[in-house]
């Protein structure tokens, strides 16, 4: 009879743990049958193991292809965008150049530049003022100015014949200071004050002869349109005619022994004033009365002028006297022999 090897009571143990033992090992079956079910992407430890056991070698490449193929897009627009910024700053710099270089001819020589030679020229500044018969009651001082027009027609008619050709200042001193050459009977005419028969009276006889004008301006009696004056309308219209027209002071004083600012206010002012209507330089100056002083000549020197004119007779000119130009005096009074002697005098 074979021999026991144990209770009663452990064999109903053992029976009483053997379902739970069985169940333990169904699960543990079930696990690993169905593990390979579950997402890879647990844990980073399961996502390498994964990774290192079932994908070949060649993979572990792509990760360098994906930083490659990010680079290269993002050096790309950084290349495009230097030579954007290129261009645009060449444009802005071009126009700068342009009006520095338009400007530049622009203006005419503030002063001819003296080319060294001492020159001298005798060349007739005939002086003016009115052209037109004097009223009856004129005093000596208005008849001794004004030449009628018919006194003034004849004087014309008798420079044309003799082959005179009228210049003007400009041209003068350009002869006087580098030389320019001059026609072989050249005559200036002047015109002060700018009396409204300048326009009545002179301007449409220098068109008929072919002769050009310089009328010296005192600017205040345009300004406040005085009748007895030329308008700013009738200076433009002579000057597109090819009339020149130059500044003769604001109100006609005696500029001697005066102050800077009231030498500007007189001088540079109608200097303006004129050539805002013209559109022309203006580089001549008529000393009021004749009077002047150094000090007159420094500020005319310090606006550019070229030079100025006198009441002083005279007709020969030297490139160290521009601003003392002497001038020929047409009398009232004179007739044709008298206007001939005075033309011709050497002096």
């Amino acid at each position: 009879m074979p021999k026991r090897t144990g209770s009663p009571q452990a064999t109903r143990a053992w029976i009483t743990v053997l379902p739970f033992i069985v169940l333990l090992i169904s699960a543990a079956y079930w696990r690993t049958s169905s593990e390979p079910q579950l997402p890879i992407a647990l844990t980073p430890v399961t996502v390498q193991t994964r990774l290192t056991t079932t994908v070949p070698s060649p993979l572990p490449a792509s990760p360098t292809l994906t930083a490659t193929a990010t680079a290269t897009p993002t050096c790309t627009p950084t290349a495009t965008a230097t030579p954007t910024r290129t261009p645009t700053r060449t444009p802005t710099r071009m126009p700068t150049p342009t009006p520095t270089a338009t400007s530049t001819p622009t203006p005419t020589p503030l002063r001819p530049t003296p080319d060294g030679v001492l020159r001298q020229v005798r060349v007739p500044i005939l002086m003016y003022h009115h052209i037109e018969d004097p009223p009856p009651n004129a005093d000596p001082i208005r008849r001794d100015l004004s030449v009628s027009p018919r006194e003034f027609k004849r004087q014309l008619r008798y420079l044309k014949q003799e082959g005179y050709e009228s210049i003007t200042l400009n041209d003068l001193v350009l002869f006087l200071t580098v030389g320019k050459p001059l026609p072989p009977k050249p005559i200036i005419l002047t015109f002060d004050d700018g009396y409204q028969d300048a326009y009545t009276q002179a301007f449409p006889l220098l068109q008929r002869f072919g002769f050009v004008g310089t009328f010296f301006l005192v600017t205040s009696f345009l300004d406040a349109g005085n009748p007895d004056y030329l308008s700013w309308e009738q200076v433009q219209e002579m000057h597109a005619a090819g009339m020149k027209f130059e500044p003769h002071s604001y109100d006609h004083p005696d500029l001697r022994n005066r102050g800077f600012q009231y030498l500007v206010f007189q001088i540079v002012g109608p200097k303006e004033a004129i050539e805002e209507r013209t559109g022309e330089p203006c580089r001549f100056f008529a000393y009021p009365s004749g009077r002047y002083d150094q000090f007159v000549i420094d500020v005319l020197r310090s606006a550019h002028f070229w030079g100025a004119v006198l009441t002083e007779q005279g007709a020969l000119h030297t490139s160290d006297g521009l601003f003392t130009l002497r001038r020929v005096r047409i009398h009232g009074g004179d007739d044709m022999d008298a206007f001939i002697r005075t033309l011709n005098l050497e002096w």
